[in-house]
């Protein structure tokens, strides 16, 4: 009587690995891009924080994000491409920029970002 054969084969295996790879791949690229849009939302959270008051005024603003910019060393995007905008006394701040990350040969990964942030 023949037995069944149980179990993965090793090409099954090479071909599970090779997958986990590319994934790991990508996360392993995309990780720099993801903590440059964590430094971008915090250092918009405490301009917030700290502009608090009953008129803030975008040029000061735009002058507390430029510190915090280069202190947290942000490249992408320039503090001039935040939109700051007032509108019946509430400001807003409002950045939404593409980041594109080479991933292999002439492949690359394409991530949207959008971050709207109140000071009240």
């Amino acid at each position: 009587m023949r037995r069944r054969q149980q179990g993965m084969t090793f090409i099954g295996l090479l071909f599970i690995l090779a997958m986990a790879g590319v994934i790991v791949y990508a996360g392993i690229r995309l990780t720099p891009v993801y903590l440059n849009y964590l430094k971008v939302a915090r250092s918009m959270d405490s301009t917030a924080t700290e502009m608090k008051s009953d008129n803030p005024d975008p040029g000061a603003i735009r002058n507390s994000l430029d510190k915090h910019w280069e202190i947290d060393m942000i490249d992408s995007p320039k503090v001039k491409e935040i939109e700051i905008v007032k509108d019946e006394g509430v400001v807003t701040m409002h950045v939404a920029y593409d980041d594109t990350v080479p991933y292999i040969a002439n492949v690359s990964l394409s991530v949207h970002f959008d971050k709207t942030v109140k000071v009240q």
